[in-house]
């Protein structure tokens, strides 16, 4: 049962509720589409309506009705949009799935048997043939999973409504830019459900930024090209930042006075700094004496595994912007590569938060005066900042690792200082 902030999320639901017919009248107001009885009639309204912005942004009338005749509201892709991997599941269990015994020979296999591809595809980028080979796996299991949905009815069931209306509209209209300037056919442009597509796994956008020829063919086929699927990937890390020949970062041991208010990724320092720390390699050799750029990753707090990682990890996040991906990415690769598993153990007895919980952590930061940020569910920097504020002023090791315990821990707070401030009240 869950209880103390987290009781008032049915309030929260109920405004939802109460706020509907007005929210609805606002969407007419703003050319949105008309309020409908129901789901699917308010998604064909919004593909009716959504025509116009379409040809007005550049797509052939015939592009769009050729595309979105015959398509349906999705109900799976309105679930899924709901639960995310990275952003659900302990960061050691996403990483048992994504860096599996099974992964790893296999990514070992395309290695060898992609071997000159992979080569060219390094010298023309510089990007290290194990991340490409490792966001090929993670992305599509080496091209096996490229995605069932249909692209575009996908990207208007999230499109039409809900928290990534936005995105999907957005990447609706690079879809149909996309069919009209590859001449896809629309029945084969399969999605994942949230639009990303092809072996690694882009959205619309990114291909129309990023996507280049890579097998020489004048075709820029993600779907069946492994060639132009890695080119494209390769690509899209140079142009976010990819540094030639640099490591992603590696796995260090902490010393015991180690000032944990400083290890986040949006926190770097100098490497000669962490080495005057007494920060060592968990591989055994000293830090290079350096003025390299590094940060300290703490993905699961002080009792977890530690990395030093460098700006290349960062552009890994660029792909995806979560850690734990990031993460699975650069060490897939070192474990293709031959490289040790990672050593340190996890804290599996703690139990992370989901996005709700994350947010009734924000509020709680707030009402003991603690500046989170936005509240989002999102547990950013300035978040972090906070709840290691919060562990700081309580003894507590700051490392900024939001689990069950510290958020019972910041709820019973929260219930004694209002119980104390309803007694001080009854007195007066």
């Amino acid at each position: 049962m869950r209880t103390g902030i987290r009781a008032f999320c049915p309030v929260f639901f109920a405004f939802l509720a109460a706020a509907a017919p007005q929210l609805c009248a606002a969407q007419v107001q703003t050319g949105q589409p008309a309020p409908a009885t129901d789901p699917d009639a308010q998604f064909r309204a919004f593909v009716e309506g959504f025509r116009a912005t379409a040809v007005q942004a550049g797509i052939d009338p015939q592009v769009y009705d050729a595309s979105m005749s015959g398509i349906a509201r999705d109900p799976r892709v309105e679930e899924l949009n709901l639960q995310q991997p990275e952003f659900v599941k302990p960061i050691w269990d996403y990483l048992e799935g994504a860096v599996s015994p099974a992964r790893i020979t296999k990514g070992q296999a395309m290695l060898a048997a992609y071997a000159p591809m992979l080569a060219n595809i390094e010298q023309r980028f510089g990007v290290q043939k194990e991340i490409l080979v490792a966001i090929w796996g993670i992305e599509s299991d080496y091209g096996t999973e490229t995605g069932s949905f249909n692209m575009f009815e996908a990207l208007a069931t999230l499109g039409y409504a809900g928290p990534r209306s936005d995105f999907g509209r957005r990447e609706l209209i690079d879809a149909l830019r996309m069919e009209q300037q590859e001449h896809f056919a629309p029945a084969e442009m399969t999605s994942s459900w949230a639009g990303a597509f092809g072996q690694t796994q882009f959205v619309p956008s990114a291909f129309l930024k990023y996507a280049v020829d890579g097998d020489g063919d004048g075709r820029r086929d993600l779907w069946h090209s492994p060639a132009d699927a890695l080119a494209s990937a390769a690509n899209l890390l140079v142009q976010s930042g990819w540094e030639r020949n640099a490591p992603w970062g590696y796995e260090v041991v902490l010393p015991s006075n180690f000032p944990y208010e400083y290890a986040d990724l949006d926190r770097p320092t100098t490497i000669n700094y962490w080495r005057s720390l007494g920060v060592r390699a968990a591989a055994g050799f000293d830090l290079p004496v350096s003025d390299a750029r590094a940060s300290i990753y703490l993905p699961a707090g002080a009792r977890g595994p530690a990395f030093m990682v460098f700006d290349n990890f960062r552009t890994v996040l660029k792909y995806n912007n979560a850690g734990s991906y990031a993460l699975a990415v650069c060490t897939l690769a070192d474990r293709i590569k031959g490289l040790p598993p990672i050593m340190a153990s996890w804290p599996r007895d703690e139990t992370p938060l989901s996005r709700p919980e994350q947010l009734a952590l924000q509020t709680g930061l707030q009402d003991l005066g603690f500046d989170p940020g936005p509240l989002d569910g999102i547990l950013g920097s300035k978040g972090r900042a906070a709840l290691r504020g919060w562990q700081k002023s309580h003894g507590l090791i700051p490392d900024g690792f939001a689990t069950e315990s510290v958020l019972q821990q910041i709820e019973r707070e929260v219930a004694e200082r209002g119980t104390a401030a309803a007694t001080t009240g009854l007195k007066q």
